[in-house]
Parts: structure tokens; sequence; C-alpha cells
């Protein structure tokens, strides 16, 4: 049912049907203006579709930037969520719920995590980075290591670790002892540990890395260095921290990308985050922490959040985890992957450099500067993507999404074409934001796809 007919609504506005432009002026007068104005106002959804204020449909490419792993409205979760609100809803820190419990348990599991894990669990990625920063800081050594292009949140901590210039100088300074290591160079992460940098800066309490950069533009670490960066941490007693709030619970195909032979080449981490698709559009994330030592680092007192892992959030992951393994998501997320990277790299389109990227988390390199307006393009079409560098296109759909409407993004692609001139003068989606592109798009009408999800 549309939200706006819902009939227990009883604020008058909602029952008018405001078109999409009426929406937008109304949030450009009560909400904050930190993203910009509203591509579109978005009023329902339904498997990998949505629907904005005026009616029109779209193929969801980027399921809230990673979030939305089940699509929308999916029946196990809502019923899940619902069933756990009418039951339960929230309880203080004092005291602990079942489905609290049994999430911890299931990513313990998942993870593979040696005796002595244990699992904090928290609101968003953001928040799971700043429990990892604490625990850094927890070793007694204040040296954090980050790589360039890194995107680790925006509250204060996870801000440090986040190395993109326009992001941190509005709010310098900031928590002290980060610095930055070129990325995916094993020689420059070795300089970082050798005797002469921690005779003139000290040991390092941790290593933070994703090992796939989304918002760089879906950048892969190279198989190896994951290796090398473990046998480093080990070695000086540091931590290895990998932040997969966006890579994690099936994204790239598996439950971590770490766990990915050709990624992490059976490195056993210190320290995971998640969040993102671990709520199936539910906020909620989670430390794991590996082994005794780092699951110990936070002792009573020194870390705490009001809602993280209440009840509803963590039946909400449960039922996310569950259908995703009884429906073999991974296994989608692999396969479909693959359909759409080969399908758009081999359709011939001069604007389209290739594809890159694990899975269902990609990236459509464009030979021009043109990302801002592939992404209008493509919402006109009836597609949500993001442009996520001047010239690149991340695709993160539903894990769900199916082979007949990854043939549909494919021959978008195959076909969208950008007039040849000057640069376009808006900036892209910057990192975090939910927006598919900064500028405002053409409001005409848009052609759906023509497949619908079951």
């Amino acid at each position: 049912m549309n939200q706006l007919d819902h009939p227990t609504e009883t604020a008058s506005d909602l029952t008018a049907h405001p078109t999409g432009a009426q929406w937008t002026d109304r949030y450009t007068h009560a909400v904050m203006d930190t993203f910009g104005p509203p591509q579109r106002v978005l009023v329902r959804g339904e498997g990998a579709y949505v629907w904005d204020a005026d009616g029109r449909r779209y193929l969801d490419l980027l399921a809230g930037i990673a979030v939305n792993a089940l699509g929308h409205a999916h029946p196990t979760l809502t019923a899940a969520v619902s069933a756990q609100l009418g039951t339960l809803g929230h309880v203080s820190n004092f005291f602990g719920t079942p489905t609290q419990i049994a999430l911890a348990e299931r990513l313990l599991a998942l993870a593979e995590a040696p005796a002595g894990s244990r699992v904090f669990l928290t609101n968003s990625g953001t928040e799971a980075n700043e429990a990892a920063f604490k625990m850094a800081r927890r070793t007694g050594r204040t040296r954090v290591l980050a790589l360039q292009g890194g995107f680790h949140g925006r509250s204060m901590g996870a801000l440090a670790l986040t190395s993109k210039a326009a992001y941190r100088e509005p709010f310098e300074p900031l928590p002290g002892g980060v610095e930055f290591v070129a990325f995916d160079d094993v020689a420059a992460l070795e300089e970082a540990f050798s005797p002469a940098a921690v005779a003139e800066r000290g040991e390092v309490a941790a290593l933070v890395v994703e090992p796939v950069q989304g918002e760089a533009g879906v950048r892969s670490l190279s198989p190896g260095y994951l290796v090398a960066a473990r046998e480093l941490t080990a070695r000086h007693g540091a931590l290895l921290v990998l932040d997969e709030v966006q890579t994690g619970v099936g994204r790239t195909g598996s439950w971590f990308a770490y766990q990915q032979p050709e990624v992490g080449g059976g490195v056993v981490p210190d320290v995971v985050t998640l969040a993102k698709g671990l709520g199936g559009g539910f906020p909620v994330g989670a430390v794991v922490a590996y082994g005794e030592r780092a699951a110990t680092l936070l002792g009573r007192g020194q870390h705490g959040t009001t809602f993280g892992g209440n009840p509803v959030a963590a039946a909400a992951a449960l039922a996310t985890l569950g259908v995703i393994e009884r429906d073999g998501l991974l296994e989608n997320s692999r396969v479909v992957g693959t359909l759409l990277r080969d399908g758009i790299s081999a359709a011939g389109n001069p604007l389209v450099a290739g594809v890159r990227g694990r899975g269902l988390l990609l990236a459509v390199q464009l030979t021009r500067p043109v990302a801002a307006d592939v992404a209008r393009a493509a919402l006109d079409a009836g597609f949500v993507v993001n442009a996520v560098a001047p010239d690149a296109i991340r695709l993160a759909p539903p894990l769900i999404l199916t082979p007949e409407q990854a043939r549909d993004v494919v021959a978008f692609f195959a076909t969208v074409t950008v007039p040849e001139g000057p640069a376009p003068t808006a900036a892209p989606s910057a990192p975090g934001d939910a927006n598919p592109a900064r500028t405002a798009p053409t409001t005409g009408p848009t052609t759906a796809p023509t497949t619908r999800s079951s």
C-alpha cells in the first residue's frame, strides 16, 4: 500500500498527494542543506523497484548505497520487524535480549572467529568505526594508519580516518595520530612500519583498511596486499581493522570480502566493522573483535550505545542474514555481478572504458568526466545509479537483482550517450551522499524497465 494512502495517517498534508515538486519544496524548507535537493521524493518500494511521488518507477541500482540487500518491502524482513516491535521494542543496555544475543552469535559464526571473539552492536558503520578507533587507542598507542581514498564516516573519529581534505578541513582539528598511506602500495606500508618511522613517530596502534574502497570509485586492493598488511601488523603488535561496512554481508559475493582468497589470502583480522546491508534497510552496525586480545580492549563502561543492538534492529539483521543464506544471494551476487560486468564491458559503447569491482559492488568507468550527466540520463530512463567520481558510475543494487533486470541495465549502458562539450560544472555525488548526482535532474516522464521483480 502506498504510504500516502494509508488509512491510519493523521497528518492532513499527507492525504493530499503532493507532487514531487511540492515535496521537494517542502524538503528545502525543513531539512538541513547537507545533501542538496533530493533527486526525487520516493514514496514506495517493492523488490528492486522504487516509485516516486509522481508515480514513476525506477530500478534501484544503488539500494540506499549498498543498504537494501533484500530490496524493498521484503516480506520476511517486514514480518520479522513487525513481530519483534509487537513483542519487545527497546530495553536499556542493563539488559540483554534474545535477538541481540542471537545476532552476535550469528556474526561470530559467519566470521569464523576464533575462541574469545566478541561482537559490539551499533546503529551505523560510522559508529562501528568510532568503536574500532577507540579500541586502537586502548592499545596504549596513538598512531593509526589509514589509506588514501578511504572513507570511514563523518563523525569526528571516523572523519579523522577519512582522507579527503574537503571533508576534514571544516572540522579540524580532528583527533590526532592518524597517518595516510598510499593506496595499495605495500612499499609505502612497509615504510610506515620501518624502524625510522617507529623511532620518529612511535609504534602503530592499528591499520584501518577497506578491502574495496567504495566511495573512492570502487577500487580494489591487489591480491597479496592484505597478506602483507597482516604480516606487518602482527609483527609490530598492531591491530588490523577491516572496514567492511560497504563490502560485507554478501555485497561482493561472500559474507565478508576478505574471506575471498584473492582478496584476503586467508588472513584473520583483529577487527571487522559492518553495517549498511546488515539490517536490510534497518539501521544496524557491528564490530566483530577476533580473539580475546581485541575483544577485551574495551572494558566495562568504556563504550556504549542507547539504541545499538536493540531488539528490533537485531531481528531485522537476523532476518536479512537468514534470507541471504536461504535464497542463495551470495551466489546471486557473484552471478548477476558477472553478468553486469561482462555485459556492460562487451556492449561496445565508446563512452564506457570498462567495469571494475566484485559481486554487486561495481563501477562503470567512463572515457570522459561526464558521470553526473550519465546519472541524470539513467534516472530519466528509470534507473537509480550514483556518480561516484567525475568519470565513474557506481552500481550497488539489491542482492536480489535478477538476470533479466541486469540485462535491462546492460541495455542502458550499451546505448547511453552524452554530447561532446565542456566538462560539467556540477560535481558528482560526494562520498557518503545519498544523491545519484548533485545537480537537479530533468523532470520529464521516465521510461521504466520492462521487467518486474517477483
